[in-house]
């Protein structure tokens, strides 16, 4: 995990080698996707270089907020470039509220990149997304404060010709996850 020095309860969240939607269905009653947006748009200038482009430029992005039993718990954000073609990722524009994830892991084609880890502050782009997805909730999953530091992942999936890169932010709600039994309940912090 490098210089993240990210605190010891979320470092198997975020070193997980298995589908983090799968973890997730594990840690809850009821796990969902929240579609936030799914759109063109420009790609994040630390992500051009990751999905090939020379600097940053357009892409197909999809926002979502991964729940368990109904409170937010991850964000993620995905970039395809605008040049990938329906035969690289066929099932992209058409998710919906399905998971990617479970579509990632289950085509043999889809060759995964190493998981790459950031701390982000207030003011990097995506935790002000974040922080903008998760802006009219209150209680567990509330809002996040701009000088909390949060925690990310990111990886790079290939199929065929085409790129895919995926960044999960977790949140700090991802901490309440307990498995125990293979029941789940959500523990408050104090």
């Amino acid at each position: 995990m490098g210089g993240v020095n990210a605190p010891a309860a979320l470092r198997h969240w975020l070193t997980t080698g298995a589908s983090l939607t799968a973890k997730l269905k594990a840690h809850s009653l009821a796990f969902r996707v929240q579609r936030l947006r799914q759109r063109s748009g420009r790609c994040l200038s630390d992500e051009a270089a990751a999905i090939g482009l020379p600097r940053a430029g357009r892409v197909w992005e999809r926002e979502v907020l991964l729940r368990c039993d109904n409170t937010p718990v991850v964000y993620a954000h995905t970039a395809v470039p605008v040049a990938a073609t329906a035969s690289d990722w066929p099932l992209f524009s058409a998710l919906g509220e399905r998971s990617l994830g479970s579509t990632l892991f289950g085509d043999p084609q889809v060759r995964r990149g190493e998981l790459e880890f950031a701390r982000l502050r207030g003011g990097h782009p995506l935790h002000e997304r974040a922080r903008l997805a998760l802006g009219g909730l209150n209680g567990a999953g509330g809002p996040v404060p701009p000088e909390q530091i949060l925690y990310a992942r990111r990886c790079l999936y290939r199929r065929h010709q085409g790129l895919l890169l995926v960044t999960e932010v977790f949140l700090p709600s991802v901490l309440d996850l307990v498995l125990q039994n293979n029941t789940t309940i959500m523990m408050n912090r104090s």
